[in-house]
Order: C-alpha cells, then structure tokens, then sequence
C-alpha cells in the first residue's frame, strides 16, 4: 500500500504542473477559437527570460539580497511575456480576426518558431538553472503506519502547491470578474460580443498576457526542478493530452485532466511499465488522448457541437 500511495501522490503533484501548462491552452481557445502550438515555446522561453534576468540584475544593479533580485528578474520576465502578449495581438491576431481556424493555428505555429529562434538570440542557448530557494530534500510521511513511511519529494508538492493556488485564483478570476464575463462572451461569439461593445483586441492581450503569466510560473517550477533547457518545450507539449481529456473549453477539466494524466502516467510506469520493459510513461498520455478522440471528442467537460441542418 505504501508504494501506491508514493507513486499516487508523485502522479498528483506532477499533474497540478501539467494542468498550470494546459490552462493556457484553455484560455487562448476559449478567447480565440485556436489550439495555441505556441504555449510550449512559451514556457520555455518564459523560463529562459528569468534565469537570464536573475543572472542580469545582480550584475547592472550590484544587489546581493538574492530574494529582491529574484523578484525584480519575475516583474522583468512577466514584464516581457506582457509585451510579446500585446505584440501577437497587434503583428498576428489582430490581422486575423474571424478568419478559418487553420489560419490562426498555422499563425500559433509561427509564433512558436519565433520564440524559439528570438529566445536563443535574446537569452542563448545555453543550459540555465533556476534556484528561487524551492526545498530540494525529500521527506517522510505516514512513517508510523507504512514501514519506512511514504516519500514525498518537498520541491514537488512545493510546486504543487503554487500551480493548485495559481490555477485556482486563474479559474476564479475568469469566472466571477467583469473580464472572465467578458472572455466567456467573446469565446461564444467574436461578432456578438463586438456589437454589444466588448473590445475583442483588449480581451485577446489580456488572455495572451495571462497565458504568458501561467507560462511564467510553469517555466519557473519546471526549470527549477528540470533545468532551463530547450528539451523545456516538449515537456510543456505534455499538456495537450491533458486538454484533450478535459476539453477544449474547460478549466475544470484542465484540472481534472491533468490530475488523471500525471496519476496514470507514474501509476502505468511503476506497476505496468516493468511488463513492457519501461519507457510506459512516455507515450502513456498520448494514447489515452487518442481514445478518448475515439470515444469522446469534446473530452470530459468540454462542449458538445450539435449542427442543425
């Protein structure tokens, strides 16, 4: 029972991270109506833009207190993933309003291209670490019910903790401000919500700023925990099955997608995995994506299209 728990609670925490990556997935759909390729780019070059500024800033300003400098190297990173929001609003989407959505998708893939290249030439492309003083010790629970008691790793239920928090504050921002009322509008239909007054080009830098604020925060964790490689991306990619499972359109289900997806993974590699001669964990997300595109398109919590001729 003891390792079950050890690897539920492993498979939990990774899945609040791969739900954080997915909720920019979501919000950029619902605002937009396009599937953002360019999320992963983001994450990674989100994760670049603060170790860089954290190496910047003690250098130009000559601070040692490490907890400022880290804080000045956030507002300068959420600063840029602000800009680079409000530049794809003005160079792309705005160019594209109500345009096929194959248009928009080919122009994400673009974007995505863009940040790769840009952040290499901006920030290097070297590798980079992050040390915003997350625990790296692991620690023992349950020790007087599980013989050896239960290992849980102190960075990741650390980072857990800060993606529940964020995507919970996100969920509940978009749902009980003026401005969720106004996303969910546009997100139903752009023209609809453009005659009743709401600035589509305004609600769009807002839901690319705040995609690039969750990019941010994952490229942080991840980096911290993984290092700030370009490898970064396709960790990040691991959150399009999440969505799919949950649904296009839904933060719950980003939520839930990402717990069923982190949970399988690490349950599949440690009891399945040894039969398949491991690597499980790799392709398990994927394919369970692929059967619920059989079963169930719209995934668990998304919409469901009815066309009416």
């Amino acid at each position: 029972m003891g390792p079950f728990l050890e690897t539920l609670i492993g498979g939990l925490m990774t899945g609040m991270l791969y739900s954080l990556v997915a909720l920019g997935f979501v919000l950029i759909f619902k605002a937009s109506g396009v599937f953002n390729f360019a999320q992963g780019a983001m994450v990674l070059f989100a994760a670049l833009a603060m170790a860089r500024f954290a190496e910047w800033i003690p250098h130009w300003t000559g601070l040692q207190n490490k907890v400022l400098s880290d804080l000045l190297a956030f507002v300068a990173a959420m600063l840029v993933m602000i800009a680079a929001a409000w530049l794809i609003e003005k160079l792309v989407l705005g160019k594209l309003v109500n345009q096929e959505g194959i248009t928009l998708l080919m122009a994400t893939l673009g974007v995505t291209y863009f940040f790769d290249g840009f952040g290499q030439t901006v920030f290097g492309s070297d590798d980079y670490s992050i040390d915003v003083g997350m625990p790296k010790e692991p620690m023992f629970l349950f020790e007087k019910t599980f013989p050896g008691g239960i290992l849980v790793s102190q960075e990741d239920l650390v980072a857990a903790l800060v993606a529940a928090a964020l995507v919970a504050a996100l969920a509940a921002f978009f749902r009980y401000t003026s401005t969720g009322r106004a996303l969910r509008a546009v997100a139903d239909d752009h023209q609809a919500a453009q005659s009743i007054g709401i600035p589509l080009n305004r609600i769009w830098v807002i839901v690319w700023s705040v995609a690039g604020f969750s990019a941010l925060v994952a490229g942080i964790i991840w980096g911290s925990k993984l290092g700030v490689q370009f490898s970064l991306a396709q960790v990040a990619l691991k959150a399009l099955p999440v969505v799919i499972l949950g649904g296009l359109t839904s933060v719950p289900g980003a939520i839930v997608g990402g717990l069923i997806i982190g949970v399988g993974e690490k349950l599949s590699e440690v009891f399945i995995g040894p039969y398949f001669g491991g690597g499980i964990e790799i392709w398990f997300a994927y394919v369970l994506a692929l059967l619920f595109l059989l079963v169930r398109p719209q995934g668990l919590f998304g919409e469901k299209i009815i066309d009416r001729v």
